[in-house]
């Protein structure tokens, strides 16, 4: 079991060593968990949304350096193995976006509302 989570985490931290939107999911990640604290939105669906976007982004790399091992020249069915897989990381980035406007906007505004107009 000790050496499964020694491979899980050299994946987690080559992830984060190269591949840039990886670290700007886990920063998109962090910054709305702040807003989920500060303005006691729940944390439960943001978290879920953001494991899986960071899941699916870890797939998307998976696949890339896969497809670029066994086709490193550029072919038809290749390219479309990885463009399905980045379309996979953009719908399940584009459901995050609207489940963070639809959770945390609310208890946002509310709390935007009494902080500018003095209120509690």
């Amino acid at each position: 079991m000790a050496r499964a989570f020694g491979f899980a985490y050299a994946g987690l931290s080559k992830a984060w060593r190269t591949q840039r939107n990886f670290r700007i999911e886990v920063a998109i990640g962090a910054a709305a968990g702040l807003l989920c604290w500060w303005s006691g939105a729940p944390y439960t669906p943001v978290l879920v949304m953001a494991g899986l976007v960071l899941g699916l982004e870890l797939l998307n790399s998976a696949i890339e350096a896969l497809v670029d091992l066994v086709e490193p020249s550029v072919h038809p069915t290749a390219a479309a193995a990885k463009d399905l897989a980045a379309a996979a990381v953009l719908v399940a980035a584009g459901v995050a976006l609207l489940v963070g406007i639809l959770v945390i906007g609310p208890p946002l505004v509310s709390k935007l509302a009494g902080v500018l107009g003095g209120g509690a």
